[in-house]
């Protein structure tokens, strides 16, 4: 479910890595707990946001949770279409649903990351 290519937080971020740039996103599983997304915060570009720090927040239904960063970085590029379709981070978390694009600040932050098989570990444990 969860694709091996992306790398993962415990608190149910993804990130995929091309060179010095970070994509952003929550996982299917995230989704799913908050139910119907129906306004996402998110900062402007040019933020810089330190490894776990929180830089945005999702609100759905039935609660409201806050978006950590996986890895320090400076925001390049954010999702504006999620701004009039909020629900297509219910529908394709790990594509349209990508939340922000950074410049990676150190990379080696990633290393502490998890991959898509001890992601589902947590998540299996979770349930």
């Amino acid at each position: 479910m969860n694709p091996s290519e992306l790398l993962y937080t415990k608190d149910h971020e993804w990130i995929a890595i091309n060179g010095d740039i970070g994509t952003v996103g929550i996982t299917h599983h995230a989704q799913d707990a908050l139910g119907e997304v129906v306004y996402i915060e998110l900062p402007k570009v040019g933020d810089r946001f330190e490894s776990r720090k929180a830089f945005g927040s999702v609100e759905s239904v039935k609660a409201v949770s806050e978006l950590f960063m996986p890895v320090s970085g400076e925001v390049l590029e954010i999702n504006s279409a999620l701004k009039d379709a909020p629900q297509t981070l219910n529908s394709d978390p790990f594509g349209e649903g990508w939340l922000l694009r950074i410049r990676i600040q150190n990379p080696a932050e990633a290393t502490s990351l998890l991959s898509a098989q001890a992601y589902d570990q947590i998540v299996a444990s979770e349930a």
